[in-house]
């Protein structure tokens, strides 16, 4: 049987070898991944990628060149270009057909990511929609920036518990209505007991 795959590897040109030895690991790897993101471990994959490291940042909303989509451009490229020669297309038009056959597949992969991660953001909380919000004080918060507390606060039409700062003279204490006046850093927010 090995010796029939030897025979079979001595008939294949140099381009149809480098399609198969790109198609077989390629193809693995993808098979993999869609593995460990059906059972839940998908993103473990992400430290060798720059999804993690741009999963942070706003700027960068369509990630184009990630590890996902390079694997998923192998291995399109690899099979339509096996698919190419095997139907008798010159080794020239086999190059283009599988090179617009993977970055279309890229180009779909980064698309489909991208959406899914705008359907993600829908429901985080932007902690700007709680500015001019009352709120109830949860923990304790210390006068003049002294310690950190907490509020409860209807945010994006969710009761969240939050922490905050605030700049009144006094300790709010716990059950105080207190009025956001400011968000810092995105995640803190800044209250004040004396408002009308």
């Amino acid at each position: 049987m090995i010796e029939q795959y030897t025979n079979w590897w001595e008939t294949l040109t140099l381009l149809q070898k480098i399609y198969w030895s790109l198609a077989v690991p390629f193809t693995l790897f993808f098979l993999l991944q869609m593995l460990m993101t059906l059972i839940g471990g998908g993103d473990m994959g992400d430290d060798l990628s720059t999804d993690a490291e741009i999963d942070g940042d706003t700027g960068i909303p369509f990630q184009f060149l990630t590890l996902k989509n390079l694997v998923a451009f192998f291995s399109i490229f690899s099979w339509t270009g096996i698919a190419c020669l095997d139907s008798g297309m010159s080794d020239g038009w086999s190059l283009v057909a599988s090179s617009v056959a993977g970055l279309a597949m890229m180009l779909v992969m980064a698309s489909i990511f991208y959406f899914l991660s705008k359907a993600d953001e829908s429901g985080n909380l932007k902690m700007s929609n709680a500015k001019g919000k009352l709120g109830e004080v949860y923990l304790t918060i210390a006068s003049k920036r002294n310690s950190i507390g907490q509020i409860q606060i209807k945010v994006q039409g969710s009761l969240r518990t939050l922490e905050a700062i605030t700049d009144d003279e006094t300790d709010i204490k716990t059950g105080k209505v207190v009025k956001v006046s400011d968000v810092i850093d995105n995640n803190l927010l800044l209250v004040t007991a004396n408002f009308s």
